[in-house]
């Protein structure tokens, strides 16, 4: 049964960060002597196991790069790993800042959380780089929770997390197959496409607030 709690919980990449910066896929794959095409289908295809959390970079660096047919033992070095590792990183850093604030402003009238489809080394840099992170009142990071959307498990770990139910949230997410998942389980949900839009399904879904007697 919900309670009398609130609690918006947003995805990350298309909502509040920015998808991957374009280019970055390609400047990889020429890192890797590789067509643009061939590294991005190994490039997701080796994804979810770092994604939750059940492969270290290197781990999922070595895999792309055998699925690529290249010899990582005598043709590929550390730092080449390393500088395919922070060159990821470094794609997925940008922020929309509106949207920062925007989540930030709703901490006064409502919780507020996170939850991301991230590695966890992905995850140490941007709470290193963006200390409004911080201020959130969860923050679940499927690298670390060793759970990715849209997996049960994630959102399960945010109610846990929260000692809350899962009539208190409002997922937000731009990928219409994570909001089905967060429903399945029972929490509201909404396809992110932009802010106006976000703005109004919120305010709707918060409760009015009564004018405080004098």
């Amino acid at each position: 049964m919900p309670t009398d709690r609130h609690i918006v919980l947003f995805d990350l990449f298309g909502v509040i960060a920015r998808h991957q910066r374009p280019g970055a896929l390609a400047k990889m794959a020429a890192r890797c002597h590789a067509p643009t095409d061939a590294f991005t289908t190994a490039y997701w295809a080796c994804r979810p196991p770092y994604d939750a959390g059940r492969q270290s970079a290197p781990e999922y660096w070595t895999a792309v790069l055998r699925s690529l047919s290249v010899d990582v033992g005598l043709d590929v070095e550390a730092d080449t790993i390393e500088e395919l590792r922070l060159t990821d990183i470094d794609s997925w850093s940008r922020v929309d800042n509106r949207m920062v604030a925007y989540v930030q402003s709703l901490r006064a009238v409502t919780e507020v959380a996170l939850l991301s489809n991230i590695p966890s080394d992905h995850a140490d840099a941007f709470l290193a780089a963006q200390p409004w992170l911080h201020t959130l009142d969860h923050v679940a990071f499927s690298g670390k929770i060793k759970a990715a959307k849209p997996a049960p498990a994630a959102f399960h770990h945010c109610v846990i997390a929260m000692r809350a139910a899962p009539a208190d949230f409002l997922f937000v997410d731009d990928r219409e197959e994570n909001v089905r998942a967060a429903q399945a389980v029972g929490m509201n949900g909404h396809v992110f496409t932009d802010r106006d839009e976000l703005t109004a399904a919120i305010a709707t879904w918060l409760p009015t607030r009564r004018p405080t007697r004098k």
